[in-house]
């Protein structure tokens, strides 16, 4: 359930057009205000998922070259292949054609050759090139990997086989793949290859990769790494043997097939995981603990190829170690651990630098995540970053000039920011004043910068700008795109801090219709995520759900509210961490005392406020009809979680312990336990193939209802996942949403 894909997932989508008039006579509620804003285009469903129309040019395929100076990116030529061209970061002067799939194509004997991806060698001279792919899970495909050489334009295969996770050596003279669970080094001089592990075995053994639950949430997916010279490999084998397995079926021939993977839920065994050192003759099991009870959620190289890093979590994830390991002696050092009375956060914010002596690390150790400087065997020596705000990424560290760059929340929240800041601390500078969300992609020599701006009302201008922040050029401004929406009904999005309770204070925003009139009473529609960590409330762009909730406000006269309650972040280790083995307790509570702020107000219909989400949204929604079924009338729950005991043991017991340890905060607040309060409208959605919350979640608490004799409306979606998409499936859910809100808020 990461926070980051649900927010995508969670951008659904639109609206319903003029013709549908039988949606809107269906309502037994009419809005008092009016259906449509004169003069506007009305956002259709089709509009959003056919045309593509409301979705705004986007810049892919940027990848920095070793000069420092150019990048290149991916384009097509007029017969469809794929050019990857570079151009000078100052002038954006074109300097020529990296890769030219028309070339490639007249080398290999093709009419033409396109591709979506690739990964450049670090001598620029060779790249890997995925084709036919296949999705797995969250993260994981395989596929058919090709090689690419600049020197020929001639192509050669990884492997016969679709396979996964093909990587260069930093010397791109081999590449290291998984193939069925095992572990392959492919020598691109001597053309052989080289099977290291011989052990996989479907659902019990796994070298090189990550099991489901490390795939989801610790948003894994290789499990290996190539050391500074390219001569060893650090690599995890899991040992999913006694975890239990869940099997999903999967419908459309005459007997389902099933699908079937090991899936921990809370309380329950986990793979044995250990992280083994090869060096391509030979592999070497490191001793860092051979326990289910424990967590191994990163290895990391340094810059030194005989130094690996490792990050180690107890299960209840309060007690983090970072570890130091010899590749030669494969003695193992604790260099760095925290401890919380909640739960630690994993980093990916590491950066070895090229002394090969200190490290600088993104920690929430001061109670903000903030930037320090270690040496490599441990002690702290540096504090570059201090304040009541938080560091968002390290971007990089220009150890020429003594900088460091980083996003953070210091100017709002709701808002991301680029800044610069000398490695000892001093001279913090805003690189990006502009009100919204930044982020910051740097040239190798770090004088240049890939900026991407976007905010509620800015749909992402690309643009290069110098070290300083000072604009060098935009590469694409949208304002074409800008203008088309121009033509649509699209209310400003109105964000403010609201005061729900005593002391308590959560960021909010709120779209209403064109023609509000204040003398008027509204129905309100509330949209929650609410999950730990994660933000919905952020001046930035809002995707699909933007235009569904806009349709509903000018069109069908609701007013929207966003609410980020306390458990969230931005804010802080104690606002998010308050939750701590009382999950959806809090979290609760304040979209319910929200609806009461906003139901107060004199243009809200206190009698019609509902409230709808994905996921952690829909465990929410769920609670919020229940628990605050006196305030809320209608909910739609899409993929909810109903019982935290249904859930993967990773993720909920990093914020409730085990069942037998917390076994009234995991009962208190799961939906499935509070259904005899229900009274208003609840529209429960599920996807049958969802491999992340079950359909097991929606089944049982639908099973629930009809055993208790409590009405629901329901809808499921044959072989779908988490994220009920493909083909048109997202018009038919959104459809079936816009006719449930109109016939029932």
């Amino acid at each position: 359930m990461k926070k980051h894909f649900i927010t995508f997932l969670l951008s659904a989508i639109c609206v319903i057009a003029f013709a549908q008039d039988s949606l809107i006579k269906s309502n037994t509620n009419p809005p008092e205000a009016k259906i449509a804003v004169p003069e506007k285009t009305p956002i259709t469903l089709e509009t959003i998922w056919a045309s593509g129309e409301l979705y705004p040019n986007m810049i892919s395929g940027f990848i920095n070259l070793k000069d420092g100076k150019s990048y290149c990116k991916i384009e097509r030529d007029a017969a469809g292949n794929t050019l990857v061209v570079t151009y000078k970061y100052e002038t954006g002067e074109k300097t020529g054609t990296l890769i030219d799939g028309s070339k490639i194509a007249a080398a290999n004997g093709m009419q033409y050759f396109a591709f979506r991806r690739f990964e450049l060698s670090s001598d620029e001279t060779k790249a890997l090139i995925p084709v036919n792919t296949e999705s797995i899970y969250r993260h994981s495909s395989r596929s058919n990997f090709l090689i690419w050489e600049k020197a020929t334009n001639k192509l050669s295969k990884v492997s016969e086989d679709k396979v996964m996770y093909a990587t260069f050596n930093p010397q791109a003279d081999k590449v290291a793949y998984v193939f069925e669970n095992n572990l392959f080094v492919k020598d691109l001089i001597k053309g052989k290859t080289k099977q290291l592990t011989k052990d996989g075995k479907q659902n019990e053994i796994i070298n090189g990769a990550v099991d489901w639950v490390y795939e989801e949430e610790f948003s894994m997916d290789r499990g290996f790494e190539w050391n500074a010279d390219g001569t060893k490999l650090a690599y995890y084998r899991f040992d999913e043997s006694l975890v239990k397995e869940w099997d999903m079926e999967i419908y459309g021939n005459l007997y389902p097939n099933h699908s079937k993977f090991k899936y921990p839920k809370a309380g329950e065994a986990n793979s044995v995981v250990d992280v083994y050192i090869s060096n391509l003759k030979k592999s070497t099991k490191l001793e860092i603990g051979s326990e289910n009870d424990q967590y191994i959620p990163r290895i990391k190289w340094s810059k030194n190829p005989n130094i690996l890093t490792i990050q180690r979590l107890n299960r209840h994830q309060n007690h983090w170690e970072f570890l130091v390991v010899n590749a030669d002696t494969k003695q193992v050092t604790v260099s760095v651990e925290e401890e919380s009375k909640h739960y630690v956060d994993i980093t990916d914010d590491i950066i070895f630098l090229e002394d090969k002596e200190h490290f600088i690390i993104k920690s929430e150790r001061s109670g903000f995540w903030h930037l320090y400087m270690h040496k490599v065997d441990g002690p702290q020596v540096g504090i570059i970053t201090k304040g009541n705000w938080e560091v968002d990424h390290l971007l990089g560290v220009d150890e020429k000039n003594g900088k460091v760059y980083f996003t953070s929340t210091e100017v709002s929240s709701m808002e991301r920011h680029v800044y610069s800041i000398d490695i000892s601390g001093k001279n913090k500078k805003l690189l990006t004043p502009e009100k919204g969300t930044h982020s910051a992609v740097f040239s190798n020599d770090f004088s240049y910068f890939f900026h991407t701006y976007q905010s509620a009302t800015v749909p992402f201008v690309y643009s290069i700008r110098d070290n300083q922040g000072k604009l060098v050029r935009t590469l694409e401004d949208n304002e074409s795109f800008k203008k088309k929406l121009d033509g649509y009904a699209i209310s400003p999005i109105e964000f403010k801090t609201i005061t729900v309770s005593p002391n308590v204070e959560l960021n909010s925003y709120t779209i209403k219709p064109l023609n509000f009139d204040p003398s008027k009473k509204y129905p309100l529609l509330m949209f929650v995520y609410g999950g730990p960590g994660s933000q919905q409330v952020k001046d930035n762009w809002l995707w699909s759900n933007y235009f569904w909730h806009q349709m509903l406000a000018n069109q069908h006269g609701y007013i929207i509210a966003v609410v980020d309650n306390r458990g969230t972040g931005g804010k802080g280790a104690e606002f998010k961490k308050m939750t701590y083995l009382q999950l959806g307790k809090y979290e609760t509570e304040d979209q319910i005392a929200a609806a009461k702020y906003f139901g107060a107000m004199p243009h809200i219909d206190e009698s019609r406020i509902g409230i709808w989400g994905w996921s952690y949204g829909g465990y929410m929604s769920s609670l919020c009809l229940t628990k605050g079924a006196d305030v809320f009338k209608t909910a739609i729950a899409v993929a909810p979680v109903t019982n935290w005991r249904y859930y993967d043991n990773v993720y909920t017991e990093r914020y409730m312990r085990t069942p037998l340890e917390n076994a009234d905060g995991y009962d208190n607040n799961s939906p499935i336990n509070h259904i005899d309060k229900l009274k208003g409208n609840y529209l429960i959605v599920h996807g049958t193939g969802d491999d992340n919350v079950h359909f097991q979640n929606s089944a049982e608490m639908v099973n629930k209802m009809i055993h208790q004799n409590i009405p629901f409306d329901s809808e499921y979606y044959p072989n779908k996942n988490h994220g009920i998409s493909g083909g048109k499936t997202r018009l038919h859910l959104f459809t079936r949403m816009t006719k449930y809100v109109l016939e029932n808020l």
